[in-house]
């Protein structure tokens, strides 16, 4: 346990955002989830509705850093993907 003011103040803002970057992660995959239920029954537009909100959140976790702008970009893009496939 650190002894140090500094420290331990550390410790508490990290556990603080690593809960908001936790809740961040679960609502990209809540809503990715939510477009591949939407593709299922066959509901484009809700699917792109779905589409367009997901994308919206991995650009922002992207630009903070909770995930990399390659593994965004990537999710998007097999997103896009299947969604074109299904039209």
């Amino acid at each position: 346990m650190a002894n140090i003011k500094s420290a331990k103040k550390r410790i508490l803002v990290t556990a603080s955002k690593t809960a908001n970057n936790r809740t961040k992660k679960s609502r990209i995959k809540t809503y990715i989830k939510k477009f591949e239920l939407a593709l299922e029954q066959d509901n484009m537009d809700e699917a792109k509705a779905y589409l367009r909100t997901v994308e919206k959140y991995l650009d922002k976790a992207a630009a903070k850093n909770i995930l990399s702008k390659q593994a965004a970009s990537r999710k998007v893009s097999r997103l896009t993907k299947r969604m074109n496939k299904a039209m």
